[in-house]
């Protein structure tokens, strides 16, 4: 375990984005040392621009795996190309990643892996087949780790951010039937903010004893099964 002295260290990938913004701002503030990079410093899909970022990593308590992109189409007009693409980045991004930090943290003898999930992993919506797919995979994924690297005292959870309001997601929340559809799901009728998600993950942090889970973070109630 990291000596109450020695600063935490967190990485977090897609590091351009609102969330990853968020989560950077509410990490800091509990006093973890972030690195966020963007794409251009660690591209996910790139087995050789992760191990030459990761080279530089010395020490790491917490990996939040946030790198993400959608290409939504239906599955007849849907390219090889884009359904690559989605799992590339949302999926065998987060293994590539977090390949490289299973190996430090277990020479460590403790560390935290949260990937982002999707609610779509658990809905299929029409027209995301490929982020969906990704996304339940990323839930298998989790818990796997979580079996693996339980013993090295590593812990693996998945988190559900719910929808967010974003600079990628503003437009289709200025379309007013849009929103109204969304909203109705939620039985709140309000969504989260990227700080709320950003809370969350700093708290799950400190839960020592949780592994293996799928948090949802929303209000969308559904079928237990």
């Amino acid at each position: 375990m990291p000596s109450e002295s020695t600063p935490l260290t967190a990485v977090i990938t897609g590091g351009e984005g609102d969330l990853a913004h968020a989560i950077s701002a509410e990490l800091r503030q509990a006093g973890f040392e972030v690195l966020a990079p963007g794409r251009n410093a660690l591209d996910v899909t790139s087995a050789d621009s992760v191990r030459a970022f990761f080279a530089g990593v010395k020490k790491l308590d917490l990996l939040v795996n946030n790198a993400g992109v959608c290409q939504d189409v239906s599955v007849a007009k849907m390219s090889e190309t884009e359904f690559d693409h989605v799992v590339d980045v949302n999926l065998k991004g987060a293994f590539l990643v977090s390949q490289a930090t299973v190996k430090l943290m277990s020479k460590q003898r403790h560390g935290h892996i949260v990937n982002i999930g999707s609610y779509s992993a658990l809905s299929g919506p029409a027209g995301q087949a490929n982020y969906a797919a990704a996304k339940a995979g990323l839930i298998g994924f989790t818990q796997s780790i979580a079996k693996e690297y339980g013993a090295r005292n590593i812990r693996a959870n998945c988190v559900l951010p719910g929808f967010l309001e974003t600079k990628m997601t503003r437009p289709l929340l200025e379309d007013a039937a849009w929103r109204e559809s969304l909203m109705s799901q939620h039985t709140l009728g309000r969504l989260n903010t990227a700080q709320d998600v950003a809370r969350f993950i700093a708290f799950l942090h400190s839960l020592d004893n949780v592994s293996g889970q799928v948090f949802q973070l929303d209000s969308r109630v559904r079928r237990w099964t």
